[in-house]
């Protein structure tokens, strides 16, 4: 069974962030969808349980795919999982150099798991949290840029914070 891990903030988790993981369901036996904290970012929107709980309800038909939070190193958690592969979403040029680097480190710190990179689809390049935060705070429409299944949940989260 080939495993693939597909980590992230998803603070708060996107349509983008959804492209990435099906299209990994289809290409490997399972996948485990792992949020994570990134220290580079400032404390998260929504707490990691919710983000937790925000994907599930976004992958509810996707069978092989799990979802997990795990606040180590991504290499240990692969080595935990006995993961094959770590997926990455890349928008642009721009992620590439920092998702380069840490592909390097993951294998130094793991041989035994690839990194694999998968560009975002055309419709989701510009997208990320940070943009779906800053629209929705400044009372902005982000019904196409999150998953339906939590719009009502995010909006509601972000707006809340801001009050």
């Amino acid at each position: 069974m080939r495993t693939a891990i597909c980590p992230g903030s998803f603070d708060p988790v996107t349509k983008g962030h959804l492209s990435v993981i099906t299209r990994a369901s289809k290409l490997f036996d399972r996948v485990i969808v792992v949020v994570m904290i990134n220290p580079k970012k400032p404390v998260g929107c929504f707490a990691p349980e919710r983000r937790v709980e925000f994907i599930e309800r976004c992958v509810k038909d996707l069978p092989n795919v799990e979802v997990d939070f795990y606040d180590g190193l991504l290499a240990e958690y692969a080595r935990i999982k006995k993961a094959d592969a770590i997926v990455k979403g890349l928008r642009a040029v721009s992620d590439f150099e920092d998702e380069f680097q840490q592909a390097l480190t993951n294998k130094q710190l793991n041989p035994d798991v690839e990194t694999v990179f998968v560009t975002a689809g055309a419709d989701y390049m510009y997208l990320s949290s940070s943009i779906v935060k800053q629209v929705c705070e400044l009372g902005g429409d982000v019904s196409d840029f999150v998953p339906e299944q939590v719009l009502d949940d995010i909006v509601k989260g972000i707006r809340r914070k801001e009050d």
